[in-house]
């Protein structure tokens, strides 16, 4: 196979119209959003059928793919609404549903046979077998679980060579079997499999054992200094991998993130898009990338168990199954502190919605669409409200600020952290 003809398509998360078309600006070839009734995000989803409608006005006029999630396992209570939303969807025309419910693929194959279905990763997809089996039934495509390595990617496409294969990339990683967890409905019965998981998983736990020999005394087992994060999985990045992924032969790569904010949704568009371009041209992996996804939080990142069977690319301290897989606090190298709106050319100033603090005598950094170079400017003067001010915070809505050179709209600022090398 070729590897250098074959790039997949970059697939990113839209939690809002806003995030979309930051995703599209920013590199993405498609984009998976739902509404939040048949979504596995009901919480922090704000698309209604009417923004799904705008949402594919904007990826047809932009010609890039747009797909609906109808990816949760419904009760019977959801059951009796659903061909209501299934034909209001349909009417739609998205490029594919990403479904997980065999009742809902079977109720959706027979009332609108035309729809592409894409298998989500929440049927726990791992062997070419079952992906023969998807394929039978009519599926187009199939999201392999986050289970599975590279090498077992390349087996499965090598057998099912007509199915396309989609595999997640960056994101959060549930600590259960590709997100068949129990605990949030467990413990604030809100059922993760219905779109409303709490990530209890995520939460600081304190981790007692005792010793019988020392009178029962219970000790506490600690993980680091920051505590006990024994269910807590580190991020999954896998970009220095999508060289060995095109090879496998994967038709999409998925970003995990629906509830994350536009800057991580740009910043993961860019760093993937360039490094699949480089790719295109037969470069090698630029390190500057993972530089730049550091600048995100993130429970640090690891490749998951894509590299599995790879070890001999991996540094003997990298080896992440080998050494700590668990995540602790979110960690990042840089402050997102806004986005610009507008670039004021008459008076050189750029409008931006403020994020984060930003005082005079920063040094900032502008990241802009598509563009590989980071743009640094110090800080001489701010506007707020038509005032000239020493600092801004976050939430404050709209600010102005002196800028030496002409930057494009919907460009990033960020902030060093002061503490971090």
């Amino acid at each position: 196979m070729d590897s250098i003809r074959n790039i997949p398509e970059l697939l990113l998360p839209a939690g809002n119209l806003e995030k979309l078309k930051i995703a599209y600006l920013y590199g993405a070839d498609a984009v998976y959003c739902g509404v939040p009734r048949y979504s596995l995000r009901a919480r922090e989803n704000e698309f209604s059928i009417e923004d799904l409608q705008t949402a594919v006005n904007i990826a047809r006029n932009l010609n890039k793919k747009i797909y609906f999630t109808v990816n949760n396992i419904p009760r019977n209570s959801k059951l009796h609404s659903y061909h209501k939303y299934l034909d209001q969807m349909a009417h739609l025309k998205p490029d594919a549903l990403i479904m997980a419910d065999p009742g809902l693929i079977h109720l959706t194959k027979n009332a609108h046979p035309e729809i592409n279905i894409h298998i989500s990763v929440q049927t726990n997809t791992m062997n070419y077998a079952a992906v023969q089996f998807w394929k039978e039934y009519g599926a187009t495509r199939v999201i392999l679980s986050r289970e599975v390595s590279i090498p077992e990617i390349k087996e499965i496409k090598e057998k099912v060579p007509d199915m396309e294969i989609e595999v997640f990339v960056h994101g959060s990683i549930c600590i259960a079997h590709s997100g068949r967890c129990f605990m949030s409905n467990y413990f604030k019965n809100r059922d993760a499999n219905q779109g409303s998981c709490n990530n209890a998983c995520r939460d600081l736990y304190k981790v007692y054992v005792t010793n019988p020999k020392q009178n029962d005394e219970p000790m506490e087992l600690i993980t680091d200094e920051e505590g006990t994060f024994l269910m807590n999985s580190k991020d999954l990045r896998a970009i220095e991998f999508l060289q060995e992924l095109c090879d496998a032969g994967v038709d999409s790569l998925k970003v995990e993130g629906r509830t994350k904010n536009d800057f991580y949704v740009g910043m993961v568009a860019r760093s993937y898009r360039h490094t699949l371009d480089g790719i295109a041209k037969g470069e090698s992996f630029d390190r500057k990338w993972l530089v730049e996804l550091d600048k995100l939080s993130s429970r640090k990142y690891f490749s998951g168990f894509l590299t599995r069977g790879l070890e001999d690319r991996i540094p003997e301290e990298e080896q992440n199954f080998q050494n700590n897989e668990f995540g602790t606090s979110l960690h990042k190298s840089h402050h997102y502190v806004g986005i610009v709106k507008n670039f004021l050319a008459e008076n050189k100033r750029i409008s931006i919605e403020v994020k984060n603090k930003i005082e005079v005598g920063d040094e900032i950094e502008v990241i802009s669409p598509l563009e590989e170079e980071v743009k640094p400017f110090i800080v001489e003067e701010i506007f707020y409200q038509n005032h000239s001010v020493k600092t801004i915070s976050g939430g404050i809505g709209m600010a102005e600020i002196k800028i030496p050179f002409q930057v494009s709209n919907q460009s990033f600022l960020t902030k060093r952290i002061n503490n971090v090398n």
